[in-house]
């Protein structure tokens, strides 16, 4: 597309309220956004390094955490990969979901859009969220026991990176 046709793009989505748009919460360009997040949050990066958590991984080289939101059933799931690179536990992927899950390694994680918008708030943590069902959880429990500041900062991702939850993620 030549240059004007780019202007009269951007001047259509502009006027349409398109241009800049959040993407929608929980599709593979919102968990890319997350990934990014992921890695500018010290306590992600060097906290999951410590606990040696970013390193069980089965041989794979990295950890898998898919979320999904339960409201939006039809919806595919997005994943993070996060392994440890140059000392740091570092998110190399963020995008549909691709990989399959191990139950001693990997994290599923899924609630209502409404939960996790309370949890990326701070409204209440990990502990909470999952003791009162709000956060449902498949993974190595004690594992994320052991990293409940790490998982605390992570919901709080969810918060941080802008989504639009009036729709939900396409298939």
């Amino acid at each position: 597309m030549d240059i004007a046709g780019r202007l009269f793009t951007l001047v259509l989505m502009v006027a349409s309220g398109t241009a800049g748009a959040a993407p929608v919460m929980m599709s593979a360009e919102w968990a890319d956004a997350l990934c990014a997040a992921w890695n500018n949050d010290p306590v992600l990066q060097n906290k999951l390094v410590e606990s040696g958590w970013v390193n069980n991984h089965k041989g794979r080289g990295y950890k898998v955490m898919q979320l999904y939101r339960d409201d939006c059933p039809e919806s595919p799931r997005v994943e993070l990969r996060v392994a440890e690179k140059d000392g740091k536990a570092t998110c190399v992927y963020g995008g549909r979901a691709h990989s399959p899950l191990d139950d001693s390694t990997d994290y599923l994680m899924w609630a209502s859009t409404q939960r996790w918008q309370e949890m990326g708030r701070g409204d209440y943590g990990p502990m909470r969220a999952m003791l009162f069902g709000r956060l449902h959880f498949q993974g190595p429990m004690g594992e994320a026991m052991g990293n409940m500041g790490p998982f605390a900062s992570f919901l709080l991702l969810v918060g941080k990176v802008s989504g639009d939850a009036s729709s939900c993620p396409a298939r």
